[in-house]
């Protein structure tokens, strides 16, 4: 584990999490066929619990790019013979039912990060995003994301949305370990806080 220091707390420059609280011994790293590309808006980089970069960490085929506008992903879509957009489609998306995909083809898995607001501006600023086809989640199980609030009902966080798309499109894998750390991590802040604080502000 290395460390990087600030003006507060020492933080582990990998996960990004302050020291005493680090998560690198529950990340696994998994090998997933399908490259995910994570486009984290700037703001969401800065959430001390935003968990896009646990489920980079935690698989072999995948990247984080922070910003709005992305100059280099036309190119990268050029390497790939598929990309999928993994965001509730609009009427004018082309809806592309989640299933497995055929692995001899190779597959890229772009996921936006962020809130609702800062995901749309970021399609709005890469039109390529637009001709993708969608894919949206079915309704699961509730986000275990206790300590973040979701205006939709339906929401999960990033991890938990790149798991169980993945579990879909490939369901030879186990993906469950990428969602060790973020457990972890909710359960940390909700010590951080205290049970009365969290029933108060959380608890349904």
């Amino acid at each position: 584990m290395s460390q990087s220091r600030s003006t507060s707390r020492p933080t582990c420059a990998r996960c990004t999490r302050p020291v005493s609280h680090c998560l690198c011994a529950h990340i696994s790293e998994i090998a997933n066929r399908t490259q995910v590309l994570v486009l984290q808006h700037p703001d969401e980089s800065k959430h001390p619990l935003n968990t896009a970069r646990l489920a980079v960490l935690g698989l072999t085929r995948s990247q984080l790019w922070v910003g709005e506008h992305f100059a280099q992903l036309e190119e990268k879509l050029a390497t790939v013979e598929a990309a999928f957009l993994l965001f509730p489609a609009d009427e004018h998306s082309v809806i592309q039912p989640l299933e497995a995909t055929n692995k001899e083809v190779s597959s890229l898995l772009i996921v936006p990060d962020g809130t609702w607001r800062n995901v749309r501006k970021i399609i709005q600023l890469n039109p390529v995003l637009k001709t993708l086809p969608h894919l949206s989640l079915p309704l699961g199980e509730p986000s275990q994301y206790r300590v973040r609030k979701a205006r939709e009902t339906a929401a999960v966080s990033t991890v938990e949305a790149i798991t169980r798309a993945l579990t879909v499109l490939e369901p030879e894998h186990d993906f469950s370990p990428l969602i060790a750390p973020f457990t972890v991590m909710v359960e940390q802040q909700i010590q951080a806080m205290g049970a009365e604080v969290y029933a108060r502000n959380y608890r349904k």
